[in-house]
């Protein structure tokens, strides 16, 4: 709309007057007369519409219902001024003039939804912010109403907000403001959108090649604790399915499988799973000092020393499962749930006994010891998930910067050349009519030959 009147206003005005008379040269005022008053109806549903919201979202109606007493009284006034003066404007002037305002409107309209995108979650990058405007703009106050408001400057603009602002409201003043004796002819025009899309095409091949997003940094080991805190090792991910952990002396790598991506600490990434096997070569057969090391030092509750003296038989069974979330291939957090349990026969035992062996206990037959529950240490968790999250936030203003963007100046240039292509074909003469022309400049005249003859 705002390029149609900065082409037509200077006409229209004398068009307008034409038409008017015209029609009432042919006594149809009664169609000029219902033409006003659906205009006038038509901007009074809307008044309307944006009173009953303005009562909705005030919390005083004194003030909500002064201020839109106030606004008619300033309508009226505008009207009998239109109505007194709408003879000798100067409509150029005046759609110039409105042109501006209408700009920064739609420029302010277009920061809304830029900023109505990123609360949508659609619109994830170039959030940073530039300026405060707080000063400007406070919220609450009449300044903000004007501003946020009308104009939809907020008090914090991010950077895709200002970028796309600038993008849209430079060229846009540019085209309104432009003196018309000045303007471009059509081949200088053409010309014009030509440079303008090379520029473009220029543009999003730089940001295409020079914006990359950076990749996750690998991390060292990450330290391990146990239910009290306590370090009890590290654990590496490699390649990206196999767990190598080091509890104490014991270094073992466990195969995990892909369950699937998952939010783990605020963080999205991949849950990988797999389970701990039961220490190996472990003895049927154990004497009471090997029932008392596998109880941490001391006799198992229900064996008595005098009438259970052993040897027992050992039966073993136990559990062992891993959980691991990694992104991009480094790890971000493993838990360890490992069950080792004993079940005692023989000895002299009544009955069979079953107790859970203690974690990190000496196992007999050189077995080592048993295996324990093991988490990573929280500090590293948060401090590789805040990692995580700033890679991911580097790579969406990558994808968005780098490829986003360069898409947008590229279908803006395509659009540029097609526009300025239909205009060079426009101005280009028929070929029927190229060679009428030259044959009228080539043909010799007849009557002038016979007379020179």
């Amino acid at each position: 709309m705002i390029l149609w009147m900065s082409t037509h206003s200077r006409g229209l005005k004398r068009e307008l007057e034409a038409q008017a008379q015209e029609a009432l040269g042919d006594g149809t005022s009664r169609a000029l007369v219902i033409m006003a008053f659906l205009a006038v109806l038509k901007e009074g549903f809307e008044t309307s519409v944006f009173l009953l919201a303005t009562f909705q979202a005030s919390t005083n109606a004194f003030t909500a219902a002064t201020g839109a007493f106030l606004g008619i009284l300033v309508a009226i006034g505008l009207g009998i001024g239109i109505y007194r003066g709408g003879v000798r404007i100067n409509l150029s002037r005046f759609f110039r003039a409105t042109g501006v305002f209408l700009v920064l409107v739609a420029a302010g309209l277009l920061v809304t939804a830029l900023r109505t995108a990123h609360e949508a979650g659609w619109l994830n990058a170039g959030q940073q912010r530039t300026v405060d405007l707080s000063w400007l703009a406070p919220v609450g106050s009449i300044r903000g109403a004007l501003f946020t408001g009308v104009l939809g400057i907020p008090a914090d603009p991010r950077l895709v907000e200002v970028v796309g602002w600038l993008c849209y409201l430079v060229p846009m003043m540019l085209i309104v403001l432009w003196p018309p004796t000045r303007r471009p002819g059509p081949v200088a025009s053409i010309r014009i959108k030509q440079v303008v899309a090379l520029a473009a095409v220029v543009a999003a091949g730089l940001l295409a090649v020079l914006v990359r997003a950076p990749a996750l940094p690998a991390s060292g080991p990450a330290p391990l604790v146990d239910a009290t805190g306590a370090s009890v090792g590290t654990a590496q991910l490699r390649d990206g399915s196999r767990l190598e952990t080091t509890v104490g002396t014991t270094t073992a790598t466990y195969a995990l499988s892909r369950a699937g991506e998952q939010v783990h600490d605020g963080t999205t990434a991949e849950h990988l799973t797999g389970s701990a096997p039961t220490p190996a070569d472990l003895p049927t057969t154990l004497t009471l000092d090997d029932l008392v090391a596998v109880g941490g030092g001391r006799v198992p509750v229900g064996v008595d020393v005098q009438r259970n003296p052993g040897p027992y038989t050992a039966a073993w069974s136990g559990t062992g499962a891993l959980d691991a979330w990694s992104v991009e291939g480094v790890l971000l957090d493993a838990t360890s749930r490992h069950t080792l349990v004993l079940t005692l026969t023989g000895g002299g035992l009544p009955t069979s006994r079953t107790l859970t062996v203690t974690p990190d206990a000496t196992l007999p037959g050189g077995a080592g010891t048993a295996p324990a529950s093991w988490t990573v240490a929280p500090d590293h968790v948060d401090a590789a998930a805040h990692a995580a999250r700033t890679h991911e936030n580097q790579r969406t203003e990558a994808r968005f910067w780098g490829r986003f963007v360069p898409l947008v100046l590229l279908a803006a240039a395509a659009a540029l050349l097609l526009t300025a292509e239909r205009r060079r074909r426009a101005l280009t003469p028929p070929p029927s009519t190229a060679l009428e022309d030259r044959g009228s400049s080539t043909t010799p005249n007849p009557r002038s030959n016979a007379h020179a003859g």
